[in-house]
């Protein structure tokens, strides 16, 4: 089974026992992420991986999934609204063990797929690892919200390299998506990852880096923070604006949470 796989899962494991916890009260709370409540994330993140399963089963189950998704959110309707339509009878325990079932099925066939397959998705296609990566990428940063809505601390993993990698690697994107010319000098990526491990990208560069926290870089490339509420150190014209505005996820340009609106324990 790829490595990426185990760690989605094992993520996924970990933000369902955390969330099967929640108080009754909680699951219709609203979170600082678009004032998604956790059963929006829940149903959201259980979406997406039944249509990844389409995506693994090949280009004409995923096609069809992808139109009918297309068309509802060409009619306005944002992605909370998309789930609430196909899951909003289900209770969140019901819901928990539907969005566990599926995710142990995806990473049991992205596991045991040829790592030089690529798969379907809204862009271009991808890598089985990479897509795996995504997968593992939206969960992780769609669970902060719950955390944080609970105040809780969350466990640290050096599984989280994958996100720095992808947000490393999408470098170029975070530009390329904005219609902005990309920097050609990308920043020296220094991180302290939760075990104490040094990760590094790129060439050194004292005047053009980031470095600090591998969670908070994490939180930053997501979303999910703003840079102004971590402790990374950004140096240089072209580091500070790529962390003003990282973004390591496919769709539209967003925009970061403003400084001191998302956070937790």
């Amino acid at each position: 089974m790829l490595q990426e796989s185990q760690d989605f899962r094992v993520e996924a494991g970990e933000l369902h026992d955390f969330v099967k916890g929640l108080p009754a009260e909680d699951w219709e709370k609203p979170t600082g992420f678009k004032r998604w409540t956790p059963w929006d994330v829940i149903a959201h993140l259980h979406f997406f991986d039944l249509v990844s399963l389409a995506s693994v089963e090949g280009e004409e189950a995923f096609a069809t999934t992808r139109d009918a998704y297309v068309a509802q959110a060409a009619q306005g309707m944002s992605n909370a609204e998309i789930a609430r339509k196909h899951f909003g009878a289900i209770a969140p325990a019901e819901l928990m063990e539907r969005w566990r079932a599926t995710c142990h099925e995806l990473t049991d066939q992205l596991g045991a797929s040829d790592p030089k397959r690529r798969l379907p998705w809204f862009g271009p296609d991808m890598g089985v690892r990479m897509f795996t990566t995504a997968r593992y990428m939206e969960t992780w940063a769609h669970g902060q919200a719950i955390y944080d809505l609970r105040r809780a601390p969350r466990p640290l993993s050096d599984r989280i390299r994958n996100i720095a990698v992808i947000g490393v690697k999408t470098f170029g994107w975070t530009y390329v998506n904005r219609k902005l010319p990309v920097p050609p000098n990308p920043p020296h990526v220094r991180l302290m990852a939760p075990s104490g491990a040094v990760w590094e990208w790129n060439e050194p560069d004292d005047a053009n880096c980031v470095r600090g926290n591998a969670m908070d870089f994490c939180q930053t490339v997501t979303q999910v923070r703003n840079v102004a509420d971590t402790a990374l150190e950004v140096v240089g014209d072209t580091a500070t604006h790529w962390m003003s505005i990282a973004q390591c996820f496919a769709g539209p340009p967003e925009e970061p949470p403003a400084p001191g609106t998302r956070g937790g324990a």
